[in-house]
């Protein structure tokens, strides 16, 4: 039989995933238009300037989670993957 803990634990970083995804996605169009009001939005220097801001700060937030996470004793998810 499935363990009730392990099953919300799931459930809760499915959400927080699938959450994470449609703030990425809104984040995507909000840059986007932002780059087409620059004049940079279908140009190759704007995308890659948005790429490169994006990886940017995916890193940053990453390592600050992944801070938080040994802090209070746990481990980042994406460091627990890698291990895997």
């Amino acid at each position: 039989m499935t363990d009730p803990k392990a099953m919300i634990q799931t459930m809760i970083a499915l959400a927080s995933a699938s959450l994470g995804l449609v703030a990425a996605l809104a984040w995507n169009e909000a840059i986007k238009a932002t780059l087409a009001l620059l004049g940079m939005g279908d140009n190759l220097a704007g995308l890659y300037s948005y790429a490169i801001v994006a990886t940017v700060l995916a890193v940053v937030v990453l390592t600050i989670l992944g801070r938080i996470a040994a802090r209070i004793g746990g481990d980042a998810a994406f460091q627990r993957e890698a291990e895997g």
